[in-house]
């Protein structure tokens, strides 16, 4: 199945938002695998994940070459507990994280238009920066792989093409 898309900005894994200055972009699609209604998390009752599609970052609803902009946010910590983090982000399994992530990036670069830009966020709370990145088939251009904490976020650029 493929979706009849205007806009030319995907959020593959959108959540609550937390990095959208604009988070009703115009040019944007959230998408998520899940949605979440606001009061469901009693400590934060505003928070909520309302995306506008909801599917896996591993299996795309889209065409081909859709988007010139893709952001991808995917959950940091491997398991499934019952925590406020957890609760807001979602987890990765333990079992096949490292499948659902290169499909991830497949998928994200199969719906890229070529040129287009994928910036990759990850914070290394269970799986190291090197160890994701060693699961994708190109390398970013720039990032910010610097480690300043114990658990440090990071931003990596890729684009689509032929360098």
């Amino acid at each position: 199945m493929s979706l009849e898309i205007e806009k030319f900005i995907l959020d593959a894994c959108c959540g609550g938002r937390h990095m959208w200055i604009q988070k009703e972009n115009k040019n944007t699609i959230f998408m998520d695998i899940r949605s979440v209604p606001k009061g469901t998390i009693k400590l934060q009752p505003n928070w909520s994940c309302e995306p506008d599609v909801i599917s896996s970052y591993a299996d795309m609803p889209f065409d081909d070459d859709s988007f010139n902009l893709i952001n991808w946010d995917i959950p940091h910590k491997l398991g499934g507990d019952k925590g406020l983090i957890t609760m807001k982000y979602g987890h990765l399994d333990r079992e096949n994280w490292k499948e659902t992530t290169r499909k991830g990036f497949e998928e994200c670069m199969r719906v890229l238009k070529p040129k287009g830009v994928l910036i990759f966020k990850f914070a290394d709370v269970s799986i190291s920066f090197k160890e994701v990145l060693s699961l994708f088939p190109i390398k970013p251009l720039f990032g910010t792989p610097t480690k300043k904490g114990v658990n440090n976020t990071a931003f990596f650029v890729f684009m689509k093409g032929d360098f």
